[in-house]
């Protein structure tokens, strides 16, 4: 079972590259940014960025509200968004820790945008858990992810992540207690992966 620590040096050793590569909201498809902005904006109260990486997505969510919070395991991640990102919050942790640092129902909103494809199938079903567990009721969930026929590692240039059927991905977010509202699915660009998003809604 891949552990927070394990992916934390992983991308620690490449952090840079990963920083050059795709941290800018260019590198960010506008449908993606548009269905982000339809149900997160809406929420009132504090917003997470789970998985936040080099934090450019923290900023974008920090132009629709006061309080958002930027949540990663890479120091270097973090360092580069503190200083890109001066006006939100960035803290050290990881999405299977959530309750220990968040009350429950204290956050209005969240974003897991490919921060949830490092983890186990078993893995994954914990870490939702763990987000509904903070989430008031009614609040949002934003998830990017790998598209795929079925649920399958392969090797990923950081570590080893998962693809995940959309339908299977709904299933789970149902089954933690986040009913889906929205969905974006695209085929790749050149050589890249077919992309999956989904946004859910907290019951």
């Amino acid at each position: 079972m891949a552990s927070p620590r394990a992916v934390q040096q992983a991308y620690s050793l490449l952090a840079q590259r990963y920083i050059d590569a795709v941290g800018s909201l260019e590198h960010v498809h506008a449908d993606d940014l548009a269905l982000i902005d339809r149900h997160l904006r809406p929420v009132s109260g504090p917003v997470l960025d789970l998985g936040c990486g080099p934090g450019h997505l923290t900023g974008f969510l920090r132009t629709m509200h006061p309080d958002v919070t930027g949540l990663d395991l890479v120091p270097e991640f973090l360092e580069h968004a503190r200083a890109h990102q001066p006006e939100a919050r960035f803290e050290s942790g990881s999405i299977l820790e959530l309750g220990l640092v968040r009350a429950p129902g204290s956050v209005a909103g969240a974003l897991a945008w490919y921060s949830l494809i490092h983890l186990e199938p078993e893995q994954l079903d914990d870490a939702l858990t763990a987000v509904r567990r903070v989430m008031a009721p009614g609040g949002a969930l934003v998830v990017g992810f790998f598209d795929g026929p079925e649920v399958e590692p392969f090797a990923h240039k950081v570590t080893t992540a998962y693809r995940w059927p959309v339908e299977e991905m709904s299933r789970r977010l149902a089954r933690a207690g986040l009913v889906e509202r929205e969905r974006v699915q695209r085929a790749p660009a050149g050589e890249g992966r077919p992309h999956a998003a989904i946004a859910a809604q907290a019951g």
